[in-house]
């Protein structure tokens, strides 16, 4: 079997940002307006500090300007949705995002929905996920169009390949298969996997391109992966690790050690899906401020 190839997902981020910048300060020098994403964050989850963190970084080197709403974990729905309807009619921000999970007492859902979808940056509301299901312009969720996006820059080829995708979350199992099987996109044969699936082991054995979004570290071995599959782990488990200063590491979905022999391409964890997921929030603020999919 010939040497895997790493999906290097922080380095292909860096150029794609890089090219970002570049465009936005085209825009500005033409007069234009510079892009303005909205982060709302709840409580003090540690991986959605983590995760906001970086995108507030990430808009310092796309050239955004960037806003931090805070709330605490006790507050009501009745004040989440007030910030949403304050950001929904403010001219001034382009997209705005709404850090999930959210606390037990919110309905998610019910938040989702009260987002303008023209400023819908996640690609979560029901205008935007039925939009991407019939191949209209739109915001993609940002983890699958962060997959599209390296499976492009790597120039692996989709087209008629066999797809599984292990999980069927509404973020990113059910429109990851829904683009992939979407002829402008992946163009594949997608099958759909969960922890219920039977023969599991077979459907992926069967399988030329992965993609492992089911939450269950190194779920997928070497006896699910046929010879050549290209792989893509989803996954980000904190698994406690008595060595690393914060006291856990990332686990992904794959077992890496004993799967990337067998592949021909494969993402590492971290630094795999996980920057481009952030660099897809980035891609979807810039097609807000440029009003490119809704006037």
């Amino acid at each position: 079997m010939a040497e895997y190839k790493i999906i290097d997902g922080k380095a292909t981020s860096i150029a794609i940002k890089k090219e970002i910048a570049e465009e936005v300060e085209r825009i500005v020098a033409a007069g234009g307006k510079r892009p303005h994403l909205a982060a709302v964050l709840v409580g003090h989850d540690g991986g959605s500090e983590t995760y906001v963190k970086n995108k507030v970084i990430a808009c310092e080197q796309c050239g955004f300007v960037s806003s931090l709403i805070r709330y605490e974990e006790n507050v009501t729905e009745e004040e989440l949705l007030a910030c949403v309807n304050r950001l929904n009619s403010d001219e001034n921000i382009d997209g705005f995002i709404v850090q999930l999970p959210l606390p037990k007492h919110i309905d998610e859902q019910k938040i989702i929905m009260a987002i303008d979808y023209r400023k819908d940056v996640d690609g979560f509301h029901p205008i935007n996920v039925g939009r991407m299901s019939i191949g209209l312009p739109c915001f993609v969720s940002a983890t699958p169009l962060g997959i599209l996006t390296l499976l492009r820059h790597y120039n692996i080829e989709t087209s008629g390949k066999k797809c599984v995708v292990l999980g069927r979350s509404n973020i990113v199992g059910k429109p990851m298969a829904q683009l992939m099987m979407q002829k402008q996109y992946g163009d594949c044969t997608v099958t759909v996997c969960h922890s219920h699936s039977q023969n599991l082991k077979e459907e992926c054995k069967q399988a030329d391109i992965i993609i492992a979004a089911i939450g269950r570290p190194h779920f997928v071995t070497a006896d699910m992966v046929k010879p050549g599959a290209v792989i893509v782990d989803v996954g980000t488990t904190r698994v406690p690790d008595s060595s690393k200063k914060s006291g856990f590491k990332l686990t992904g979905d794959v077992d890496f050690e004993n799967v990337a022999p067998l592949a021909s391409y494969i993402t590492p964890v971290p630094g795999g899906v996980g920057p481009m997921t952030i660099c897809s929030l980035m891609k979807n603020t810039l097609s807000a401020g440029k009003k490119e999919f809704y006037k």
